[in-house]
């Protein structure tokens, strides 16, 4: 991965989520308490998603595809996290940073688009539900799924190319728990200004646009929904609720980490710990707790697989 000669730093050392050992070693406890707690809960839904022949709405599809996604984007931070915990020495390879932040803006990336596609399936569902079975079919279904998966690649190789021409002679700290764009583009040897611009453009704009447009489209949805008196009244509310808290979980500190110029600020690691750590378990289990449906199919698999 080193693509210039003037590319002399072999590996990062991370300076942690903190400097207090007492600190650390709850965190470390907090952290594996929740994932044991949270992370099979999020293979449950997408087991349970998988296995119900009931379950097979685009809604219920696009649902396994984010728990499937935030299982994976934890794994990109989490367990690198509690293994320095209880290390002396932080340090990741060059490479291996490079890696972590390919697959942390790939799956965020892909994740960001996916809410999108489930505010388009919840706006057709409830603002045309008599085209819904014809907008929404197994085809298009498939094709927005691979077009979201392909737009979070697209933005994470641009994330990479741009990091993979910096010059990297010295020093080698990174003052966070992992490796992201803030902090390793800080380490180069070269004036950053463009690179910087660059990356706001292509992080931060784009959250903030997307972020504005889920907002605007669910207010759409909200309003068509106060003005009628349909049965499922109730049941779209709460949806789209609950798709409007993930949104905020999932944006509001994307937003802040990445809409400013690259300045360290003190809620910086917290911030980003919530949002790499803690908030992308949490988004299929807020869901999940608020869909009666997959919570039915939910207590019939484990009766039959459990239970007996």
């Amino acid at each position: 991965m080193e693509n210039d000669n003037s590319t002399v730093v072999k590996e990062f050392i991370l300076l942690g989520l903190t400097q207090s050992r007492d600190i650390q070693l709850l965190v470390f406890v907090l952290v594996l308490i929740f994932y044991l707690i949270i992370l099979p809960g999020n293979f449950l839904i997408i087991l349970t998603i998988r296995s119900d022949p009931g379950l097979t709405a685009p809604l219920y599809v696009f649902l396994g595809n984010l728990a499937f996604l935030d299982a994976s984007y934890s794994f990109t931070v989490a367990p690198r996290m509690l293994v320095d915990f209880v290390s002396e020495k932080k340090i990741i390879s060059y490479r291996g940073c490079i890696t972590q932040l390919f697959f942390l803006h790939f799956l965020g990336g892909g994740e960001g688009l996916l809410l999108v596609v489930m505010a388009f399936d919840r706006y057709v569902a409830i603002c045309r539900p008599l085209h819904y079975l014809t907008v929404m079919n197994p085809r298009v279904c498939y094709a927005l799924l691979l077009a979201l998966w392909l737009g979070g690649f697209i933005h994470s190789i641009i994330q990479v190319a741009l990091i993979l021409h910096l010059p990297f002679c010295g020093p080698n700290q990174l003052d966070n728990f992992f490796c992201d764009v803030p902090q390793v583009i800080k380490l180069a040897c070269t004036d950053t200004f463009v690179v910087e611009l660059l990356m706001v453009f292509n992080s931060g704009l784009m959250t903030l646009l997307c972020f504005l447009a889920l907002l605007s489209s669910y207010a759409v949805i909200f309003c068509h929904v106060r003005g009628s008196a349909s049965e499922g009244k109730n049941k779209a509310l709460s949806t789209c609720t609950t798709h409007v808290i993930i949104i905020l979980l999932m944006f509001g500190p994307a937003i802040f980490i990445y809409t400013r110029p690259f300045r360290a600020l003190p809620a910086d690691k917290v911030v980003s710990f919530f949002h790499t750590v803690i908030f992308p378990l949490m988004n299929p289990v807020i869901y999940t707790l608020r869909n009666q449906e997959v919570k039915t199919s939910m207590r019939r698999l484990l009766s039959r697989h459990v239970v007996c």
